[in-house]
């Protein structure tokens, strides 16, 4: 399955989830309730996925963690914040990089419509 086909089904369980549960929930809720409905659609996912920086030829373990990696292709940050900023892209757009992955979803789920509080993010490699 290609990156997109994969994200166009996490899409549809993601607002699944919303729907279920609306917007104003703490974002470790919706990661918890994403993470169960991914598995659950027989999805491989790994939750707070380390990634490491490698600087000048050494891997250092700096903490960074993407929130849920799907079929290690797909990278999702989830947010329940009042408005996606740029550094929420930029945070992002990094792990992407790191990971050398080629899309990311960037979820807000504190939106009326998850529609609304869906980026896509791609790495250009």
């Amino acid at each position: 399955m290609t990156e997109n086909e994969i994200s166009n089904k996490v899409i549809g369980i993601a607002i699944e989830v919303h729907n279920a549960l609306g917007p104003g929930l703490l974002e470790n809720t919706y990661k918890e309730c994403l993470y169960y409905k991914l598995i659950k659609a027989g999805f491989k996912v790994d939750k707070e996925k380390s990634i490491p920086l490698i600087f000048e030829d050494v891997k250092l373990d700096c903490g960074y963690r993407i929130d849920l990696l799907v079929e290690d292709k797909l990278v999702l940050e989830l947010k329940s914040v009042e408005e996606l900023s740029e550094l929420h892209f930029a945070q992002t757009l990094t792990y992407l990089r790191l990971g050398n992955f080629k899309l990311g979803l960037l979820l807000n789920f504190n939106s009326v419509l998850l529609k609304e509080g869906i980026r896509r993010v791609v790495n250009k490699l």
